[in-house]
């Protein structure tokens, strides 16, 4: 999206006869051809400078890592030749300073105190969740948060399993506030369902990560829902009761560090997070702990090649971190 001007930015920065490590010549092919990636000549230079130093970052992250200072680790993803301030801009879209447009499809989550809960949810197992998905270069995370949680009710419902379209929320669901690949918010995508009578299914309106016209077909329909449910704000112990009584859930998340551009397994611990700043929409479909180490299993939509196999393990328990239960939802089938 913003890519070229990034790069002239990025071309100044690294023109000053930058030495690469001759060493990782091969490296560096090698990374290219494994995640398909194709520069310039121009661009060739600074990918490079960047992949350099994003490599340099990961071995001493995963040092400390195996020496038990961090309880997660870092890879050198499809995301490695990029800046983190770049990645942020092409990638994250769930849109916080939006304000729903309305506001009668809304319920609350009644939250039991003294509900026993499992010490260990993960609704991949059941059946809830749809393969990991990728939303290329286009700022539509908050369609696929909101496909995954209404996959997994639609599920819960009828016991089938649909993939269905965030093509379909990214061209039609304007009028509800969302901007397709600039950003949208998960809620505005349910009310657009409901309003709509359904969402389509993936197989009759693919993915094209790109802003296009409405195509919208009421024989394709794949599922819909009848409004949304917000969860208490910032309260991990309503949002894990909503995750494991309801099922996967919708949340947003501040996702603008680069450790969490190149995170690849463990337990995330970034306390340099925010619990408000949130620009990036997920699936939180479990919980756990591991290692002694509380977390929520989340679902993102960055391809299998991101994190463990396109999830990550974000800490639960500690402050909010990230804001993960901010601005949490489901939609009511």
């Amino acid at each position: 999206m913003q890519t070229i001007s990034v790069l002239a930015v990025l071309a100044l920065v690294f023109s000053c006869s930058l030495a690469y490590d001759v060493a990782l010549n091969q490296p560096w092919k090698l990374w290219k051809e494994l995640n398909n990636q194709r520069y310039s000549d121009a661009e060739e230079h600074v990918r490079r400078g960047i992949w350099e130093g994003n490599l340099k970052k990961v071995q001493q992250h995963n040092f400390e890592a195996d020496l038990g200072v961090h309880s997660y680790w870092l890879g050198m993803n499809k995301y490695a030749a990029m800046t983190t301030d770049e990645f942020v801009k092409v990638m994250n879209g769930y849109n916080a300073t939006m304000k729903g447009q309305r506001t009668q499809d809304r319920h609350t989550f009644t939250f039991n105190p003294l509900a026993d809960l499992p010490d260990t949810v993960d609704w991949r197992d059941k059946g809830y969740v749809t393969p990991v998905k990728d939303q290329g270069q286009c700022g539509s995370c908050w369609a696929f948060s909101s496909t995954g949680a209404l996959e997994g009710q639609h599920f819960k419902a009828s016991g089938t399993l649909v993939s269905l379209s965030e093509q379909n929320l990214v061209d039609c669901s304007g009028a509800q506030g969302n901007m397709g690949c600039n950003g949208g918010l998960m809620d505005q995508a349910f009310e657009y369902i409901k309003e709509n009578a359904g969402i389509d299914t993936e197989d009759s309106y693919p993915y094209e990560a790109v802003d296009d016209q409405c195509r919208f077909t009421k024989a394709n329909i794949g599922a819909t829902d009848t409004g949304f449910t917000d969860i208490t704000s910032k309260d991990e112990s309503a949002l894990q009761q909503a995750v494991a009584t309801v099922g996967p859930i919708s949340v947003a998340i501040d996702a603008s560090h680069g450790s969490f551009q190149l995170y690849k397994k463990g337990v995330y611990n970034e306390p340099f997070c925010s619990q408000t700043r949130l620009d990036h929409g997920v699936l939180a479909v479990g919980y756990g702990t591991d290692s002694g180490k509380d977390y929520w299993l989340v679902k993102n939509s960055w391809g299998e090649g991101w994190g463990d196999q396109g999830y990550i393990k974000m800490t639960r328990n500690k402050r909010n971190q990230c804001g993960i239960a901010t601005a949490a939802s489901y939609p009511l089938v």
